[in-house]
């Protein structure tokens, strides 16, 4: 997306790089794919940089709760530009009070970031808080993505 520009060929007020739709669902079928080699009912959601849905899945039988988790998780890697296990804990509690419970450090959130450059964010939730993380690690991997941070 490309922000407006005024006349005379000026450079743009503004710009943000967004993942697309065909690496966002691609992360979701690889998450959904990982967690049934895994023997996991996972759901998986992708967002861009301004925390807006591009795509969401969910394994047949995936519980409820785990679509909101999920998407808490996209949400917050999204808006950070960082994995939710890497939010200090003083920082993680702001955010969820100070986003009324949007923002959350479950671990399974990780930005979504290719050649440096910061396009979103990808949730995963259905497995144990350490397994959606694993996952969501592994997958950065198999779209092409840069890898995770881990401190």
């Amino acid at each position: 997306m490309t922000g407006s520009s005024h006349s005379g060929g000026a450079a743009p007020h503004y710009t943000q790089q967004t993942v697309s739709y065909d690496t966002a669902a691609r992360a979701v079928a690889a998450v959904i794919a990982a967690g049934q080699l895994a023997g996991l009912r996972l759901v998986a959601y992708v967002a861009d940089p301004a925390m807006e849905p591009v795509a969401y899945g969910r394994a047949d039988g995936a519980t409820p709760h785990s679509r909101e988790t999920s998407r808490r998780k996209a949400m917050t890697a999204a808006s950070t530009r960082r994995p939710t296990a890497l939010l200090a804990p003083e920082l993680a509690t702001a955010l969820e009070h100070g986003s009324g419970g949007i923002l959350t450090s479950i671990h399974g959130g990780v930005p979504l970031v290719f050649d440096g450059v910061h396009v979103g964010g990808l949730g995963v939730a259905g497995g144990r808080p350490d397994q959606d993380a694993e996952i969501a690690a592994q997958v950065l991997t198999e779209i092409g993505a840069d890898p995770v941070a881990t401190a």
